[in-house]
């Protein structure tokens, strides 16, 4: 069939057209380029875009997500928590009212993205947007309360307003930082929320004298200020002295890792998928389809499985699809089952198995002279002495002397494992000489035989000797 076109002027009206459908084979590019056009003129705009200029902004948009971990959804499972946060935190920047909270959950468990959530609703406000203050503070970084102080001036901008003045204490000058915030009429002052992220890290400081003063702000009338603790630990408040104790509020949310496997795909579904303002509509739908088709793959569903099992920490997804995007070129565009496959393996790759692909020959030999020790006296610890005098056994049995290594050798490659903490002392073992100091092998037998297997030119004697010691 021989389909004929017209000029883009002869098109007939909307209700005589005839309907093209797309046919898949290789000719029929003219077909598609003159069907999308046509498409695109019912809609009063043409909306192709090069190959190369879709990948790109493909590549923009999802490292985007993946690495500021922006949700393209709400969350799911914690609508709870979300409320309540969100009231308390309205409560401050609407009516003026002090609060403090505890955010706790295991790492992972979206403590951050459910505050980035509930900020990003409340922001919308063009009054909450106007008057509440933020300042992020994190336990790793500010070890101490004068960097913290330093870093409450430098987000709220008061460095001009401090100036040269030298304040008797920390309470004056988080007071004085609090009195600058007041607005033109000096009658009330901006809300102030502060976000200590790593709480549990905050009651290392000498006398907690940044959570003391931020909750007994929080108690009094001096002005209005939220304080929202993000913690993975369930003890944190036996950390707390007991005057911070008593001026903390007490509300504890807590997040659970609740998620199931169907919320877990549908998740990855969502981060892959492009948003329907893109700029290729007819590349969205191809692009969304895959997506759809690679999800439902049984083979997908098995890696996302595993790494579901292993951690439903988004952060370790967001690493696995990144390295699935960037396999995303012009000639491959679109992210296939083999790329998850192999990007799987690198994210769970045993570092110790690498480890073993980069030892010497000798360093080998004594893994697996440490190994037949370790089955021939069922895991008891071994020195040094023992494991040369199991490997002098093995180059017996051989005729040639291609691994007749001098003692320094040997223990220089003893040495150097122990670097590695492929080995490592037996806790307790009393002081002696290195050749007779107890060790233990920190890899198993699945680890040496997959190191075996991939190591470059391994000698078949070594592989024969290694599988006799497993047998």
């Amino acid at each position: 069939m021989v389909f004929r076109f017209q000029p883009i002027t002869a098109v007939l009206p909307a209700n005589q057209r005839p309907e093209i459908q797309r046919k898949p084979e290789v000719g029929s590019f003219r077909l598609v380029f003159w069907s999308r056009v046509i498409m695109s003129k019912r809609k009063g705009k043409i909306s192709h875009h090069p190959l190369g200029e879709c990948i790109e902004q493909v590549q923009r948009i999802l490292r985007e997500r993946f690495c500021h971990q922006k949700l393209t959804d709400g969350l799911e499972g914690v609508e709870a928590q979300h409320k309540h946060l969100e009231e308390l935190l309205r409560r401050t920047a609407v009516y003026g009212e002090s609060n403090s909270v505890l955010v706790v959950g295991p790492r992972g468990a979206g403590k951050s993205s459910l505050l980035r959530s509930v900020l990003q609703e409340l922001l919308q406000e063009k009054e909450v947007q106007e008057n509440l203050l933020q300042v992020h503070l994190n336990g790793l970084l500010q070890t101490d309360d004068r960097i913290a102080l330093k870093e409450i001036t430098r987000q709220l901008h008061l460095e001009n307003a401090v100036g040269d003045k030298v304040f008797g204490s920390f309470a004056e000058n988080l007071s004085f930082l609090l009195e600058a915030l007041k607005k033109g009429d000096r009658a009330s002052s901006r809300p102030v929320l502060f976000v200590l992220d790593e709480f549990d890290l905050f009651a290392h400081h000498k006398n907690q004298t940044l959570l003391y003063n931020l909750f007994d702000v929080s108690q009094s009338t001096q002005a209005p200020v939220a304080v929202v603790g993000l913690t993975c630990r369930l003890d944190v408040l036996e950390l707390l002295e007991k005057r911070v104790k008593s001026r903390f509020s007490h509300r504890q949310i807590h997040l659970l890792c609740a998620l199931t496997f169907g919320q877990y795909l549908d998740r990855v579904r969502a981060q892959l998928s492009l948003p329907d303002e893109f700029c290729d509509s007819r590349f969205t739908q191809e692009w969304n389809a895959s997506v759809k088709t690679l999800c439902e793959d049984k083979s997908v569903q098995e890696v996302l499985q595993r790494h579901f099992n292993c951690s439903k920490d988004f952060r370790s997804l967001h690493t696995l699809l990144m390295l699935c995007l960037s396999r995303v070129t012009l000639a491959k565009p679109a992210i296939k089952a083999s790329d998850l496959l192999d990007a799987s393996r690198l994210c769970l790759a045993d570092s110790k198995t690498n480890m073993l692909h980069g030892l010497s020959v000798v360093e080998l030999c004594l893994i697996i002279a440490m190994k037949h020790l370790n089955d021939v006296y069922e895991g008891e610890p071994f020195n040094l002495q023992m494991v040369h005098n199991e490997f002098k056994k093995f180059l017996q049995r051989k005729s040639n002397s291609m691994y007749n290594f001098s003692q320094p050798v040997v223990v220089k490659a003893f040495e150097h494992l122990r670097q590695l903490e492929l080995v490592r002392p037996v806790d307790g073992s009393p002081k002696t000489q290195r050749e007779y100091q107890l060790m233990r092998l920190m890899v198993d037998h699945r680890q040496i035989m997959a190191a075996l297997q991939k190591y470059p030119q391994c000698p078949t004697d070594i592989k024969q000797w290694a599988l006799s010691a497993f047998a």
